[in-house]
């Protein structure tokens, strides 16, 4: 393995020797199961749901009982005279059916408003599982420059004994190698930083769940694909294409519902009248009563709204106007669909293309300019300035190609999430 290859081999290593590699599947299928945010908003879909049965009710029979009683003083006592009766609304112009239909629709918004949240977590969990890996490996890089640094120092110090070098360059590497030192601490705060960040998509501590976790950050190559068939694929897996969609058929499916409802609902009663009898008697003032025999009267009337409210149709131009705009939000949608697949397959080529430069060029030949002045310095060919140019440069191609591995992740998964499919990294 050539020295440029075992310090790539190096820097995919995480300092939790023997754990299990924590792949982003693994990671990605945790955020699905454990995260707070989405299991908050799959309890609309359950609300939907029972909407549906709510839906189903049809008016409840209604019963009303009424009792009079005469004024004659007849013996034993006066009669009372009962009106029970029972009443209920028939719904006419499929007011039922239309609010089932609303309600299944709204399910199928509130199970895609779940699935567009979902693919916004995926992208958050892609973004801090490639920024952890970046800065674990640039603290990986940096450990390895400041071992160099401290190398140096040692050498200096015992050149300085045999006299093949002043004090003022054995200063000058200490100073390096201490200022190098801040560079470190700030890597590592940003790396302890990146993997507490994990913790947010999770809903728990990423500890907790993960514990002694080694991030596995050789990130596979995606295929990508032509953008003339990405887009129809884009058009219908695309999780802000399908909310617009679902919102459409739900808008309709209300407007529906308003002019089901402007269908006048009558009323039908169903009553009895019931009078105890009573005997010869006299009233209160003295006069005789002629007794009357117990007598049963069953009664049905229909009681039909006159739809005078009905000549106003606002509520009709409302529901119309909402399906006009969602009509329009659905186009929107789909030419932001299509443009961005278009733009995320031309940042996903630049960012393939970048990352080749550095890993086929760059990389290796400022390992070779490091080296080969490492060697010239300790030989006396070359200054120490030279080494600590030379030093920063292989630094920076470093930095360079572990940042280009890391916008080429990401850019695969805005590709993926921007065709509707689930991020692989």
């Amino acid at each position: 393995m050539t020295r440029i290859n075992w310090i790539f081999a190096g820097l995919l290593i995480s300092p939790a020797l023997g754990a299990a590699p924590l792949t982003f599947e693994t990671y990605l299928s945790a955020v699905e199961s454990s995260s707070l945010e989405l299991q908050a908003q799959q309890e609309s879909i359950g609300s939907a749901k029972a909407g549906i049965g709510i839906a189903g009710l049809r008016p409840d029979p209604e019963f009303t009982l009424g009792a009079a009683r005469e004024t004659v003083r007849a013996l034993p006592h006066r009669p009372v005279t009962w009106t029970p009766a029972i009443s209920m609304a028939i719904e006419t112009g499929g007011k039922r059916a239309a609010r089932l239909k609303a309600a299944h629709s709204n399910v199928v918004l509130a199970e895609e408003t779940v699935a567009g949240f979902r693919n916004a977590l995926y992208a958050t969990a892609a973004t801090a599982f490639t920024e952890a890996c970046r800065t674990r490996d640039v603290l990986l890089r940096k450990e390895q420059t400041m071992a160099a640094l401290s190398k140096v120092v040692a050498a200096n110090d015992v050149r300085l004994k045999s006299g093949d070098v002043g004090g003022i360059e054995l200063l000058q590497s200490r100073v390096e190698r201490d200022q190098f030192q801040a560079e470190l601490e700030l890597a590592r705060s940003e790396a302890q930083s990146a993997m507490l960040n994990l913790s947010p998509p999770l809903g728990r501590q990423f500890g907790s769940l993960f514990p002694q976790a080694q991030l596995a950050c050789d990130f596979a190559a995606y295929a990508g694909g032509d953008a003339t068939a990405l887009v129809p694929q884009a058009l219908n897996a695309r999780s802000d294409v399908r909310i617009a969609r679902a919102t459409l058929d739900n808008l309709r499916d209300g407007a529906a519902l308003v002019r089901a409802n402007r269908a006048v609902d009558p009323t039908v009663t169903l009553g009895l009248s019931a009078a105890r009898g009573y005997r010869d008697g006299i009233d209160g003032n003295g006069d005789a009563v002629d007794g009357a025999p117990r007598s049963r009267a069953l009664s049905i009337s229909l009681a039909i709204p006159i739809p005078l409210s009905r000549r106003d149709k606002g509520d009709v131009v409302q529901a119309e106007a909402g399906v006009t705009q969602a009509m329009l939000a659905l186009r929107q949608a789909e030419l932001t669909a299509e443009t961005q697949v278009r733009t995320a397959q031309l940042q996903w080529r630049s960012a393939q293309e970048r990352l080749a430069r550095y890993r086929d060029g760059v990389l290796q030949d400022a390992q070779k300019v490091v080296d080969g002045m490492r060697l010239s310095y300790f030989s006396g060919n070359a200054s120490l300035l030279e080494w600590l140019a030379a030093q920063r440069s292989a630094d920076d191609a470093w930095q360079g190609y572990l940042q280009a591995r890391a916008d080429a992740a990401i850019a695969s998964t805005q590709l993926q999430l921007a065709i509707g499919q689930r991020p692989a990294l």
